[in-house]
């Protein structure tokens, strides 16, 4: 199995960024090592500089891990950051495709927001006065993944795991709630919706205390059909 490598960073809310490894450093090219190119050099090549200039490596069996300099006592649980199992009864969801990356699902979430029928709630995708949008959107507590309005106004702050939500997720959303409640929807109804490939029991118990946060899982497909026969006009 080829391993993909990834750049891990850590967050100021406790969760982490997670990039594809050459793409990340084309991006940022002032952090390749001296002599690398993020295009030329392989993934391999990159990896061994990165490490001589301090980055931190770790490795699973599908994924090559770098983590940046002075990151790796933050993302300790990255497995569990990133939706790693909590649940050891959880166990029939093997080999169900998913996100690889958590900026993925939320990529294709916000570009198809309106689509989504979440409980009969049709959202779109906040945008404040200064143009700004709620994708990754700013706040004193750390970013939101997917900050969302209805038609009337209603607030939907989103929590995204590319795989299984385990129960620190309702700690991280009821945060950027509260902040949204306290600043720019102080007269709006503000609702929360966490989306993940699973989510764990802990999770759903969690949640029937908190009646104002929504459970989701999604699913991912992918289909192919024929193409090479010739529309007759």
């Amino acid at each position: 199995m080829v391993q993909r490598h990834s750049v891990v960073i850590a967050k100021e809310d406790g969760g982490v960024e997670v990039y594809p490894l050459k793409e990340w450093l084309r991006q940022n090219p002032e952090h390749l090592p001296a002599g690398m190119d993020g295009t030329r050099n392989t993934s391999h090549q990159l990896r061994s500089a990165l490490r001589q200039a301090g980055w931190t490596m770790q490795e699973t069996p599908d994924e090559i891990r770098m983590i940046f300099p002075g990151h790796s006592a933050r993302v300790d649980m990255i497995d569990e950051i990133l939706g790693g199992t909590d649940d050891p009864s959880n166990d029939g969801d093997e080999g169900i495709p998913y996100f690889s990356l958590e900026y993925q699902l939320r990529d294709f979430l916000a570009s198809n927001l309106s689509s989504v029928d979440f409980g009969g709630r049709h959202l779109r995708v906040y945008v404040d006065p200064a143009g700004r949008d709620g994708v990754e959107y700013p706040t004193a507590v750390g970013p939101i993944d997917i900050l969302a309005v209805d038609e009337t106004g209603a607030f939907f702050v989103f929590e995204l795991k590319r795989a299984q939500s385990s129960d620190r997720a309702l700690g991280q959303i009821a945060r950027y709630m509260g902040w949204v409640k306290q600043t720019i929807g102080r007269d709006k109804e503000v609702s929360g919706i966490i989306v993940s490939k699973s989510v764990s029991r802990n999770l759903k118990y969690g949640r029937t205390v908190v009646p104002n946060i929504y459970l989701f899982e999604y699913a991912v497909s992918f289909s192919v059909t024929p193409a090479h026969d010739i529309d007759a006009k």
